[in-house]
C-alpha cells in the first residue's frame, strides 16, 4: 500500500554537496556549500541557487571552483553551508588553506581533493540558475587509479534533504552499459 505526501517535500536522491569557491572584489576567498546542481554536459555544470555572497562574487569576477564533498571534508562542509560569508571569514574560520586556480579567477580548497574551475557562463539573478563552462578539473592523486577519479577513493557524500542528513556514495552494484545487455 502506497503513501500519499504533499508534493513540496524533497526526495529526489542524490543531490550533490557542491563546494562553491569565490573570491571576492578585495581577493578574500569564500566558499558556500550547494545541493542542486549537476553536470549537465561534458564541460559544464548547472547550479540553482539563491542570492548570496557567492553569486555575488560571481557575478564581480566571472569565475568560481566547485569542489566535492566527502567523508573526510564533511564537517567542514556543512559549515560552508551554515554560515554566511557577508559576516564571517569562512576559508580562515574553518582553517582551511586555498590558492589561487591557474585558470580562473577563483580559489581552490587545497583540503578538497576534487574541483572543478569553471567560467560563468550564465547567472540569472531571477530563476537562480548558474551555468559555468568546466575548463580544468585538478584532482588529488591520492584518489585516482588508472589516470580516472576512483569514487571509492573520493568517497564523496550525497545531501539527503528529506532527512536533513548526509549519506555516503556506496559500493559498485552493477556495470553500465553492461548489465542490462542480457535483456537486449
Amino acid at each position: 500500500m502506497s503513501v500519499e505526501f504533499e508534493a513540496k517535500k524533497s526526495v529526489i536522491t542524490p543531490e550533490g554537496v557542491f563546494i562553491i569557491g569565490t573570491y571576492d572584489e578585495n581577493g578574500v576567498p569564500n566558499a558556500m556549500n550547494a545541493a542542486w546542481g549537476g553536470q549537465s554536459d561534458y564541460s559544464e555544470i548547472t547550479l540553482f541557487l539563491g542570492k548570496h555572497k557567492t553569486t555575488e562574487n560571481i557575478e564581480k569576477t566571472g569565475a568560481f571552483t566547485v569542489a566535492f564533498g566527502t567523508v573526510d571534508t564533511l564537517r567542514i562542509s556543512d559549515y560552508f553551508g551554515v554560515e554566511t560569508g557577508s559576516k564571517v571569514n569562512k576559508i580562515e574560520r574553518a582553517g582551511c588553506h586555498v590558492h589561487k586556480s591557474a585558470h580562473v579567477n577563483a580559489p581552490i580548497i587545497e583540503e578538497y581533493p576534487l574541483t572543478l574551475e569553471c567560467k560563468c557562463r550564465k547567472w540569472d539573478p531571477e530563476t537562480g540558475i548558474l551555468v559555468g563552462e568546466i575548463v580544468s578539473m585538478q584532482a588529488d592523486e591520492s584518489i585516482l587509479t588508472d589516470g580516472k577519479v576512483d569514487q571509492g577513493k573520493l568517497k564523496p557524500i550525497i545531501f539527503d534533504a528529506a532527512n536533513l542528513t548526509y549519506r555516503a556514495v556506496g559500493d559498485v552494484v552493477g556495470k553500465a552499459f553492461g548489465d542490462g545487455m542480457a535483456l537486449k
